[in-house]
C-alpha cells in the first residue's frame, strides 16, 4: 500500500499537465504561435506520466489496492498515445473530442485516487503501532 502516496502525486501532476493542453491549444488558435510549441512537449510528456502512473497503479493493485486503478491508467495511456498520433496527423475530428475525454478522465481519476483509503485492517495496524 506504500504505492498509494506516489500514485496520488503522479495522478495530480498528470491532471494539472493535461489541463494545460486545451489552454495552450486555445491560445494558439487565438494567434499566439509559441503556445503550440509548448503544447507539443507537454503532450509528449503526458504519455510519460501516463506510463509512470500505470506502473505505480499496477504496483498499488498488486500490494492490495484496487485493480480498477491500473485498468483506468492503462486506458488513459492508450488514449494519450492515440491522441499524440491524431495530433501529429492533424485529425482534429478525433484529436479534440478525445482530448476532452482524456482531460475529464484524468482529472476524475486524480480525484478518485485521492479519496482512496488503506483497508481497515491496515489502518488498525497503523493505529496500534502509533499508540
Amino acid at each position: 500500500m506504500k504505492a498509494l502516496a506516489p500514485l496520488r502525486l503522479v495522478a495530480g501532476l498528470h491532471a494539472v499537465a493535461i489541463c494545460l493542453q486545451p489552454v495552450l491549444a486555445g491560445a494558439y488558435l487565438n494567434g499566439e504561435g509559441p503556445a503550440l510549441r509548448m503544447h507539443e512537449p507537454i503532450g509528449l510528456s503526458l504519455a510519460g506520466l501516463g506510463l509512470i502512473q500505470l506502473l505505480i497503479a499496477t504496483a498499488w493493485w498488486r500490494t492490495g489496492g484496487r485493480g480498477i486503478a491500473a485498468l483506468v491508467s492503462l486506458l488513459i495511456l492508450a488514449g494519450e498515445v492515440l491522441q499524440i498520433a491524431m495530433g501529429y496527423s492533424r485529425q482534429l475530428a478525433v484529436h479534440i473530442p478525445l482530448g476532452v475525454a482524456l482531460v475529464a478522465t484524468t482529472v476524475a481519476f486524480a480525484v478518485w485516487i485521492n479519496r482512496q483509503r488503506t483497508p481497515a485492517r491496515r489502518r488498525t495496524e497503523q493505529t496500534e503501532v502509533n499508540a
